[in-house]
C-alpha cells in the first residue's frame, strides 16, 4: 500500500468512514511475509524431520528387538525342543545346502582370479583346469537335467494359473450377474411359506475350555421351534475339569427349556469322525431330517437355520448348505491376516464358484446343514483319513447328491494364532486329501458319473489343486531357482518368478481388498508355508504314519478383536463353577490334573525353532549371494526377500509370541 493511500471501512451498506494510512513501506510488508513463509517451512521441515527420526528409531529399535529374539530363540534351541529323528527332505535339504555353500566359495574363488574368463586354450594350472571340468560337467549333464526339471514345473504352473483366473472370472461372472442360490418357492413364483422341518445341531468337541461356552450359546440361541430342534453336544474331552464345565453349561440351558444333550464317549477312536459317527447312531436320530455341524469355536447368528434350512424345501436332490466363516481374529497379527486372505479367496471364488456352477465342493466340517439321509446313502462318516469332511462330501457327489454354497451367510471362528498351530492345521489340511485320493481313486472312476464330474474330482479337486500346488510352488522356487543361480544356462525367466506370481497374489486378495498392503509378505509366506505343504502331501500320498495325526487346533476363544479381560475373567468364573460343582474327592484330582496341566501348558506354549525353513533360508541367502557375481537384480532380491521370509518363519517370529 502506497503512502498517503485512503482505505476505507464499512460496518454496513449505509455507515462507513474514511481513514487515511500514513507511512507504510510496502517492502517491509512484503519482508513480514517473507519471515513468516520462512518460519512456516522451518516448522514444516522440523516436523518431517521429527517423524523420519521417530520411524528410524522405532525401526532400529523393533531390528533390535527382532535380532535379541531371535538370538535367545536360537541359544535356547538346544534346551527348548526334544531331539527327534531327522526326516528324509530335512537330510537332502541340507546336503543341497552344503553342496550350495561349496559351490559358492568355488565360484567366489574363479571370480576373485579371473577363471570365469579363462579360454579352455589358456588353461596354465590345476585351478583353471578343475574350473574348466566343473564348466563342462555343468553345461552337458546338470543344465539340461535342471532345465527339463524346470520347463515340466512352469507347464504345472501356468495351468494351475489357468485354473486360478478362470475361477476368478467365474466370481466376476457371479457379481457381475448378481448370481446367488434361491429358493425353490422363489424359481417356482411362489410366495414364501414357513418351513420347520426336524432339525439336529451337533457341536463336537475335545478339551475346547476356552471356547465351549461361547459355541453353547450361540448355538442354543438359534432361532428355530424348540419342539424341532435338538441339540448335541459331543464332548470328547479327556480332562476332568473341561467335562464338568461343560456338563455345566449344557445343564444351565436345558433349564432355561432348551433342548440340549450332552454326549461323552468312554472310547475316543477315529477322531471327529468317530465322535459324530458315535452320535448319529443313536435311535432318536430317526425323528430328525437334517443335521447342523458346529466345531467349538464357531458362533452362529440366530437366523442361520432360517437361512440355510429352506433350500431344502422341494429340492430333494439337494444334500449340503455350506455357509461362509468369518473371523473375530483376523487382524490379530501378522499370520492371521495372511490366513484371513487366502481363506477369503477359498470362500469368495473356490467354494461359490464351484457351488454355483459344479453343486460340488469340499465340505468345510463345520457351519454346514447336511440332509441325514445324504450322509446315510454315503456310508457315514468314516474315520479312515483326517478329512472326514472331505471324505463324505466326495461321496456324497459319488452318489448324485447337489451341494449349495451361501456366500452370504457367515458364521463367526477363530483363526489360529501361532504359527505351530496353523503349520499342524496346515498339514493335516494337505496330508488327508491325498489319502482320500488314493482310497477314492478306484471308485471315482468305476461310479456312474458323467465323464467331465469325473474329470473335475480327479484333475481339478485332487491334482491340480492338492498335489500339483504344493508340489509346484516347492520345487520350482524353493529348489530350482536357487538351483539356477549356481547353473546361470538353465536361469528362469522373470515373468516365472515375478510377474505371474504377483498377478495370482493380487487375484488371491481381490476378495479381500483391505489386504491389498500385505501383498508381497503374502507371497512370500505362500513360498515359505510351501515346503509343509509339500512334506505334508509326501506324507499323505505315501501313507506315512504321520499323516495320521490329528491335533485339535489351539483356540483363544475371543468373544472380539481384543478380549483378554474378558477371557481372564471367564476362566475365573470357570474356576468358581469348578468349585461349586466338584465334590471334595473331584477336587483333589482337579487340583492334581490342573497342575499337570499348567506344567504341560508351559512346556507347550513356547515359540519353537523349525529345521527345514532355516535350512532353506540359508540355501536362499547362498543363491542370493551368488546371483551377485552375475548381477542379475531381480532374481538376487526375490531370493533375499524369501530368504529373509523363511528365516522369519524358522525362528517362529511370526504370528503369536510366548514370552
Amino acid at each position: 500500500m502506497a503512502p498517503g493511500s485512503v482505505m476505507v471501512t464499512m460496518e454496513n451498506p449505509i455507515n462507513f468512514s474514511v481513514v487515511q494510512v500514513e507511512g507504510l513501506d510496502p517492502g517491509s510488508v512484503l519482508e513480514k511475509g517473507r519471515a513468516k513463509n520462512q518460519k512456516q517451512f522451518l516448522w514444516f521441515l522440523f516436523l518431517r524431520a521429527q517423524r523420519a527420526v521417530a520411524f528410524l528409531s522405532w525401526s532400529f529399535f523393533g531390528l533390535a528387538k527382532l535380532l535379541a529374539t531371535a538370538q535367545k530363540r536360537l541359544l535356547s534351541f538346544n534346551t527348548s525342543q526334544k531331539p527327534h529323528r531327522m526326516g528324509k527332505l530335512l537330510l537332502v535339504l541340507r546336503a543341497f545346502l552344503l553342496v550350495s555353500v561349496m559351490a559358492l566359495v568355488f565360484e567366489i574363488y574363479a571370480h576373485k582370479n579371473e577363471l570365469h574368463l579363462i579360454q579352455p586354450w589358456e588353461v596354465q594350472n590345476m585351478a583353471q583346469q578343475a574350473y574348466m571340468l566343473w564348466l563342462s560337467f555343468r553345461i552337458t549333464y546338470v543344465s539340461p537335467l535342471v532345465m527339463s526339471l524346470s520347463r515340466f514345473c512352469i507347464v504345472l504352473f501356468l495351468i494351475q494359473s489357468l485354473d486360478r483366473f478362470v475361477l476368478c472370472f467365474g466370481c466376476f461372472w457371479i457379481k457381475f450377474k448378481k448370481l446367488k442360490p434361491r429358493l425353490q418357492d422363489e424359481v417356482n413364483g411362489k410366495a414364501a411359506t414357513s418351513y420347520f422341518p426336524m432339525v439336529l445341531v451337533q457341536i463336537p468337541m475335545c478339551n475346547e475350555r476356552e471356547v465351549y461356552e461361547q459355541s453353547i450359546s450361540a448355538v442354543c440361541q438359534l432361532d428355530w421351534p424348540k419342539d424341532k430342534l435338538l441339540i448335541q453336544v459331543l464332548d470328547d474331552s479327556d480332562i476332568k475339569s473341561v467335562q464338568l464345565l461343560i456338563k455345566n453349561e449344557v445343564s444351565i440351558w436345558k433349564q432355561k427349556g432348551i433342548n440340549i444333550v450332552y454326549r461323552h464317549r468312554f472310547f475316543r477312536t477315529g477322531y471327529k469322525a468317530g465322535n459324530l459317527a458315535s452320535a448319529m447312531s443313536c435311535d432318536y436320530i430317526k425323528d430328525y431330517e437334517f443335521v447342523a455341524i458346529f466345531d467349538a469355536d464357531f458362533q452362529p447368528n440366530p437366523d442361520f437355520l432360517k437361512l440355510a434350512v429352506p433350500h431344502f424345501k422341494d429340492n430333494p436332490e439337494l444334500g449340503l448348505v455350506q455357509a461362509r466363516w468369518s473371523f473375530v481374529n483376523k487382524d490379530e497379527n501378522l499370520l492371521t491376516r495372511l490366513q484371513h486372505i487366502n481363506l477369503a479367496f477359498h470362500f469368495e471364488v473356490e467354494q461359490q464358484v464351484n457351488g454355483m456352477y459344479l453343486n460340488f465342493f469340499g465340505f468345510n466340517g463345520t457351519a454346514g446343514v447336511w440332509r441325514i439321509s445324504a450322509l446315510e446313502d454315503s456310508g457315514g462318516w468314516l474315520e479312515r483319513t483326517t478329512v472326514e469332511d472331505m471324505d463324505i462330501a466326495v461321496r456324497a457327489h459319488l452318489n448324485g447328491w447337489k451341494f449349495i454354497f451361501l456366500n452370504d451367510v457367515k458364521v463367526l471362528c477363530e483363526l489360529p494364532e501361532s504359527y505351530e498351530t496353523y503349520k499342524k492345521q496346515q498339514y493335516r489340511w494337505h496330508s488327508g486329501p491325498m489319502q482320500l485320493f488314493k482310497l477314492c481313486l478306484p471308485t471315482i472312476i468305476t461310479s456312474k458319473i458323467s465323464s467331465w464330474k469325473k474329470f473335475n474330482l480327479i484333475f481339478l479337486f485332487f491334482l491340480l489343486r492338492k498335489l500339483i500346488l504344493p508340489f509346484y510352488s516347492f520345487t520350482l522356487f524353493c529348489i530350482i531357482l536357487p538351483l539356477t543361480m549356481f547353473v546361470p544356462e538353465a536361469e528362469l525367466p522373470i515373468w516365472v518368478i515375478c510377474y505371474i506370481p504377483v498377478t495370482m497374489s493380487i487375484l488371491n486378495i481381490l476378495p479381500s481388498p483391505k489386504s491389498f498392503p500385505f501383498i508381497i509378505p503374502y507371497l512370500l509366506f505362500e513360498n515359505t508355508m510351501s515346503v509343509t505343504k509339500f512334506n505334508a502331501m509326501i506324507s499323505g500320498l505315501f501313507q506315512l504314519s504321520s499323516s495320521y495325526e490329528w491335533v485339535v487346533t489351539k483356540k483363544t476363544g475371543r468373544a472380539s478383536d481384543s478380549d483378554l479381560v474378558g477371557m481372564k475373567a471367564k476362566a475365573l468364573e470357570q474356576d468358581q463353577i469348578l468349585l461349586k460343582q466338584a465334590s471334595e474327592a473331584d477336587l483333589e484330582a482337579l487340583d492334581s490334573e490342573d497342575k499337570e496341566m499348567e506344567i504341560s501348558e508351559k512346556k507347550k506354549r513356547r515359540n519353537r525353532i523349525y529345521r527345514k525353513e532355516l535350512v532353506l533360508a540359508c540355501l536362499l541367502l547362498t543363491a542370493a549371494a551368488r546371483s551377485l557375481l552375475s548381477a542379475q537384480g531381480v532374481h538376487f532380491y526375490f531370493l533375499l526377500f524369501q530368504g529373509l521370509s523363511f528365516l522369519v518363519v524358522g525362528l517362529d517370529l511370526i504370528g503369536e509370541q510366548t514370552n
